[in-house]
């Protein structure tokens, strides 16, 4: 019987402890860990924000003086794994030039924690990752360019003046020529 009691407050405790993580307080960043509800596996417990397109949509339309750099990227697309560490070297070359790299990862939420947190964190990925989980893909991918078939790796570089879609890899030279455009104006 004290077995039976045990077990049960064991559970109870793990449950309540599965809900306190979830609960967002004042302080806590929410950019950085958010809980979120995954049909099949239930609460997904994830080190990047998670969003829908409709939240996402303004992130592809800042007009704060910087020039963004958006990766549409996925950790089971190998020319997109082969150019990430490019985008890398351009975060790291042109942070005092007001470049910021946003990579938005397409990975099915089943994969974020056991290849994309992964991924990341083995490759020291300092760039902003983001997730968009929104399964209405042929309604967002023209709002990201009319141009986007929907193919990755894609990117998306603008400013307040200029802006250009790319649906193919970059080496590390083809990116940064990318990048001098919208610098040098």
């Amino acid at each position: 019987m004290s077995r039976l009691i045990f077990f049960s407050f064991l559970v109870f405790s793990l449950a309540g402890c599965v809900e306190k993580q979830g609960a967002k307080t004042d302080n806590e960043d929410s950019t950085n860990h958010e809980m979120v509800e995954d049909e099949v596996n239930g609460r997904i417990d994830v080190n990047f924000p998670v969003y829908d397109f409709e939240e996402f949509e303004p992130m592809l339309h800042r007009n704060d003086g910087n020039t963004y750099i958006v990766n549409f990227w996925a950790t089971w697309c190998k020319p997109c794994l082969e150019e990430m560490p490019f985008f890398e070297r351009i975060n790291a070359a042109y942070k005092d030039h007001n470049i910021k790299v946003v990579l938005v990862n397409l990975d099915m939420p089943h994969m974020w924690k056991k290849r994309l947190e992964p991924y990341v964190e083995n490759k020291g990925i300092a760039s902003e990752v983001i997730i968009l989980d929104d399964p209405k893909q042929k309604e967002w991918i023209p709002k990201v360019s009319a141009d986007w078939s929907g193919g990755i790796p894609a990117t998306l570089i603008y400013n307040k003046d200029k802006r250009a879609f790319y649906e193919h890899g970059f080496s590390f030279e083809q990116l940064d020529a990318e990048v001098n455009k919208f610098i040098g104006q």
